[in-house]
């Protein structure tokens, strides 16, 4: 099934004509872009990006490995090897009929590392990609890991329950999913000015718009369902590795007072650094900010 064709209309068309000469050269350019291969058979797409201690980037929900273009560049300059790999149903990756769930995606996670034979890796994952990451982090251990950031992570339960009253009732996450069903492209229309401050730039905006039209709506659905059903809170006590937790005050799609701030409770000796109006996009909205923290944080 051609991923791209679930999602055909004028708006991607146009959307797709008007942002590309805003891409990012280094999407073309990766000379050691390949797969590797996760346990079930799927092929994961990554790009590997630059000279010296590797960096691997987790995606956001519904975003491809190039959301991290700007800090890719940022860190390669710095002296830093970055990879960062589609999710299956992502970008090039396969799109698998199944394995959505947050435990096989933090397999996929162990794959990349373990095929690119990587040790001593830092981590660095983006809302959903955060929740992959710290699941990870308890599934296969901490011993070829240096350290963790944790961008605007959704994470450690997004889902309210008996027990956890720092989420949203399941029924707010079932409404949101009928209206991917219904209607993807104009959901992602609608929620777009939230992900972003109202200064920031058409382009790049239209440039994650685009990454996010072409994943199939069915995908989107199957990857939604598994964040509302993830629950790392159990996970959180196995870090011990260095973490530094991203988060700004304005961001609608992971409230800080459900994500950032019981993340930087859980993780023993976390650091917290709060970007004032910051959004979900904070790392292209606070770009310059983001790449000066992560690398400080990186090479301390």
């Amino acid at each position: 099934m051609n991923r791209r064709d679930i999602l055909t209309s004028a708006l991607a068309v146009g959307t797709v004509a008007a942002v590309a000469s805003t891409k990012p050269t280094y999407a073309a350019a990766a000379t050691r872009a390949t797969t590797v291969r996760a346990k079930d058979g799927t092929m994961l797409f990554h790009r590997d990006w630059g000279e010296g201690p590797a960096v691997v980037f987790d995606a956001s929900w519904a975003l491809t490995s190039e959301m991290w273009a700007y800090q890719v560049a940022h860190l390669s300059d710095a002296g830093f090897r970055c990879i960062a790999f589609d999710r299956r149903g992502h970008g090039r990756s396969d799109a698998a009929s199944s394995g959505y769930d947050i435990d096989t995606l933090a397999d996929d996670l162990a794959a990349v590392i373990d095929q690119l034979g990587l040790k001593d890796v830092s981590l660095v994952g983006h809302s959903m990609g955060g929740a992959e990451t710290i699941r990870y982090l308890s599934r296969h251990g901490t011993a070829k890991v240096r350290k963790v950031a944790l961008v605007a992570a959704a994470a450690p339960c997004i889902t309210q329950k008996a027990d956890n009253p720092y989420g949203a009732p399941r029924a707010f996450f079932d409404g949101r999913i009928a209206e991917f069903k219904a209607d993807f492209p104009k959901w992602i229309r609608e929620n777009q000015a939230p992900f972003f401050t109202p200064q920031f730039s058409p382009p790049l905006q239209e440039w994650i718009v685009s990454q996010m039209l072409t994943t199939p709506a069915p995908v989107a659905v199957a990857c939604f369902r598994g964040l509302v059903d993830a629950d790392v809170r159990p996970d959180l006590g196995r870090i011990d590795r260095p973490t530094l937790i991203l988060h700004g005050t304005k961001d609608a799609s992971a409230p800080i007072e459900i994500t950032g701030n019981r993340l930087a409770a859980g993780i023993k000796g976390a650091q917290l650094k709060v970007y004032d109006g910051a959004p979900h996009g904070l790392f292209l909205t606070h770009m310059d900010q983001v790449n000066r923290d992560l690398e400080t944080f990186l090479k301390a």
